[in-house]
């Protein structure tokens, strides 16, 4: 598993084009960082007050004021700014984020997201999760294809309390990469030595299968 969610991460982090502005969300997206080369020309953003990120880094080569929204410690390239939080969702609400990743408990096939509190389980809060599913020009999340479980997290409608309606382009989980299209969830690849059956088994929800053959990530 481990390595079909590393998969899973390099393969998103292919999602990001040259000169793009992106917000990392808190856990699997955080570690796309460390999948783009060090040289390639991207902006990233983490909406605690720092655009400019560089490699994640252990807790021994780690300067320890320095953290994501999800509390990994990070690092700064030139270039790297520091603000407020207001500063950090100025950014965001004003539309200048071209790409957010984020994680979800659930996604439905209209593109609605789940993904800030499961009821009866402690959450510290929605925390930036609706600004940045409302504002990116283009959403897309990184999670399992199935909970703990063994439950599908891309459902028809969702159960779980919503983060924002109909915001979610394209899912990439440890089976797939799946698109949110106007006729619902469409395959777009599949992962190493997962088969088609496998996706629509572990998808709780019609899934649209192209005719034409699929690359694997």
């Amino acid at each position: 598993m481990s390595n079909a969610k590393d998969r899973m991460v390099a393969r998103a982090a292919r999602e990001i084009e040259p000169g793009m502005v992106v917000n990392l969300g808190i856990g699997l997206p955080t570690q796309v960082v460390n999948h783009l080369s060090s040289d390639f020309p991207v902006c990233l953003h983490t909406e605690n007050g720092l655009v400019g990120i560089g490699p994640t880094l252990p807790k021994d080569q780690a300067n320890r004021n320095l953290i994501d929204a999800g509390g990994a410690y990070v690092s700064t390239i030139p270039g790297s700014a520091f603000f407020d939080s207001a500063t950090s969702f100025a950014l965001v609400r004003s539309g200048r984020l071209d790409l957010t990743m984020l994680g979800a408990f659930e996604v439905a096939a209209n593109g609605d997201l789940a993904n800030w509190k499961i009821p009866g389980k402690f959450s510290p809060g929605v925390g930036g999760g609706i600004e940045l599913a409302q504002k990116a020009r283009r959403v897309v999340v990184l999670t399992t294809h199935t909970d703990r479980a063994g439950n599908p997290k891309l459902k028809d409608k969702c159960a779980l309390p919503l983060t924002a309606r109909g915001c979610v382009g394209r899912i990439f989980t440890d089976l797939a990469v799946i698109d949110v299209c106007p006729a619902g969830f469409t395959l777009v690849e599949t992962a190493q030595g997962v088969s088609i059956a496998e996706v629509v088994e572990a998808t709780g929800a019609d899934l649209i299968v192209p005719d034409t053959p699929l690359q694997s990530f």
